[in-house]
């Protein structure tokens, strides 16, 4: 084994036994640095801490005006005291966790950019480095150390430096993927004291574990998810364990993306790039994790011009990027988190997934995020334009997730997401958000909104494949279905809102589609069918019933798209109505029919007793429920 450094420069593999033979001190390193030399340092959890700590102690008159260069800063060498030294400067990509208040201070030089364009700066000389601290593994028998937990344009650094250290740490995992490097390529070698960068697991919560279920709800089997790291998918993994056939390829690989593959939700095996392996380019975790990723082939690091391609990111059909968000205003404008509670590594990063998933077939990106903050405040706004982080691509985002639902804000107009941001906000900041639109003439001035929308039962929803294969959702009817409702109208023939309606309507506009759809839950109950896309699809069907005023009956009425009669639909909806209806106390329904809607009278008389009085061509049921 032959080593560069001055110890094994002209050794022999036999004088050269093991790299501890090769070793050299964090201070013979320190003295090889000059005034004004560009240092590139490890990224994130592959931190060499052991080199850096020597650099920011030492008292050496040599290190002075140094520039460091760190993809993302989140150890512990690199301090803000050291910082303000002013001995040296860090340049960085990534505006969280160490970085963040300091580039607000001035002491950090961030570069905004693409993270797949970042290698093109080292390759071009752009951004020019002299010395190269890299954290390695031990050789292997071959002679090959392994990147371990972050491989990013580590081997770029390496090839522009005239200085090369490689800090080994025998703690840190082997990994797969372009990991590994001759030993030959580092100039000396330097043995690690410190520890790996562990990661505790963010902070549980329920109202998060609620938006990880909504958001879970979307995804379906096969697709391939941006799965990252944050208090969301803290409770994402534990929803879409019963899921089957996911794939990952995510910046950053977590416990949670671990665990999740553990209980066998991923197999990769439907992803088009990788397949059968999870794509990442960072591990952030415990000793667990660390543990669990050496030699696993299931898991393969590539450099970030890969893993944040939005080219490669898009080949992965039903690409699912799911995004831990801030606070999103009524236009679908997104801002993202800063400091130590950053999910993803700043907007370019977000970016990267968001054109990946809209490139690939089937993709969409999904928000989460409470309705409100941990002061109480909403987190749905009017406007997002002053804040920090913001993320100026509404066109990119498909779906919000809070705990009270999701919103679909694909091919919607700004009135529509207004009204579907609005139905996932906090009950109580909704009034609010209501007339905030229509002083800004969002929505329309007669907007109805009812005071006890909190009683909205998000609870039922249901998923039934019938005859056809034909699948379809249900779920309570919302305000932001009118359009839906009015193209579902104008599907109808004339004999079927004559059926419905007992009379002919040509025309359903704004002010009366918008009072059928606002419901007041106490007295009403409806339900709507959907084919299903992620978070909202095409209503195809409604059931309902209004309780009578002063006796516990209730009248029940049905309307399904003609082009999906005689598959049950109507039958399976009545089922529901008379399900939830005992629930809430009422003892049976009351229906008009006409005598000639043989359909519709079938359907009741599938449903349980009937009894029925023929007056004047029209049928007046009575159903009890008893």
């Amino acid at each position: 084994m032959i080593l560069k450094n001055q110890k094994c420069k002209m050794a022999k593999k036999s004088e050269c036994n093991t790299w501890e033979d090769s070793v050299v001190t964090p201070e013979f390193v320190m003295n090889k640095i000059r005034p004004g030399m560009s240092i590139f340092v490890g990224t994130g959890p592959a931190e060499p801490r052991t080199l850096v700590k020597s650099l920011t102690t030492s008292e050496s008159y040599n290190l002075q005006d140094l520039q460091l260069i760190q993809l993302v800063s989140v150890g512990d060498a690199i301090s803000q005291k050291e910082l303000r030294f002013q001995r040296y400067r860090l340049k960085t990509f990534f505006s969280g966790w160490i970085a963040d208040e300091a580039i607000t201070a001035g002491r950090v030089d961030l570069i905004p950019s693409r993270f797949d364009n970042i290698p093109s700066l080292f390759e071009s000389g752009q951004l020019p480095v002299d010395v190269a601290f890299i954290q390695i593994t031990p050789p292997n028998e071959a002679g090959y150390c392994s990147l371990g937990v972050a491989v990013d344009v580590a081997r770029l650094a390496m090839e522009q430096a005239s200085l090369v250290v490689g800090e080994i740490n025998t703690q840190i995992p082997r990994t797969f993927g372009d990991t590994y490097v001759p030993i030959t390529e580092f100039d000396y070698l330097v043995k690690s004291t410190e520890p790996p960068i562990y990661f505790d697991p963010w902070p549980t919560d329920e109202v998060f574990d609620i938006v990880a279920e909504n958001v879970a709800n979307i995804i379906e089997d096969g697709s391939c998810i941006a799965f990252s790291i944050g208090t969301l998918f803290e409770h994402l993994s534990q929803h879409l364990m019963k899921k089957r056939h996911l794939g990952i390829h995510t910046p950053f690989f977590s416990d949670n993306a671990m665990h999740l593959i553990k209980s066998g939700a991923v197999s990769n095996r439907r992803k088009e790039i990788y397949r059968g392996q999870s794509v990442t380019s960072y591990a952030y975790g415990s000793p667990e994790l660390m543990k669990w990723l050496d030699r696993n082939p299931l898991v393969e690091f590539q450099g970030i011009d890969k893993v944040f391609n939005p080219l490669q990111i898009g080949k992965n059909k039903n690409f699912v990027g799911v995004i831990q968000a801030r606070k999103v205003d009524l236009a679908g404008r997104v801002t993202l988190h800063v400091g130590r509670r950053g999910v993803v590594a700043g907007l370019a990063q977000a970016t990267a997934v968001v054109n990946g998933a809209s490139i690939s077939a089937g993709g969409y990106t999904i928000f989460g995020l409470p309705s409100r903050n941990i002061k109480g405040n909403s987190n749905i706004l009017m406007n997002v334009e002053h804040l920090p982080n913001l993320m100026n691509i509404p066109e990119g985002v498909n779906l919000i997730a809070t705990e009270f639902g999701v919103a679909n804000l694909t091919g919607r107009t700004l009135r529509e997401r207004a009204q579907a941001l609005i139905e996932i906000a906090h009950p109580d900041d909704r009034k609010m958000l209501i007339e905030e639109a229509k002083k800004a003439k969002i929505l329309y001035h007669d907007q109805i909104f009812l005071e006890n929308a909190h009683l909205y039962p998000s609870e039922i929803t249901a998923k039934h494949t019938f005859r056809n294969g034909l699948q379809v959702r249900f779920r309570a009817i919302k305000p932001s279905d009118e359009e839906e409702m009015r193209h579902l109208f104008y599907r109808f023939s004339d004999e079927a809102v004559y059926y419905r309606y007992f009379t002919s309507i040509k025309t359903m506009p704004h002010t009366k589609m918008q009072e059928y759809v606002n419901v007041d839950y106490n007295h009403v109950m409806s339900i709507v069918g959907l084919i299903y896309e992620p978070g909202q699809g095409t209503i195809i069907s409604e059931a309902r019933y209004v309780k009578e005023p002063r006796r516990a009956w209730a009248d029940v009425a049905f309307i399904v798209d003609e082009k999906f009669n005689g598959l049950g639909i109507a039958s399976y909806m009545y089922q529901n109505l008379i399900r939830l209806a005992k629930d809430r106390g009422i003892q049976g329904f009351t229906a008009d029919v006409l005598s000639s809607n043989q359909g519709m009278m079938k359907v009741f008389e599938k449903g349980g007793v009937v009894k029925a009085k023929l007056e004047y061509g029209v049928y007046k049921l009575t159903m009890p429920f008893d």
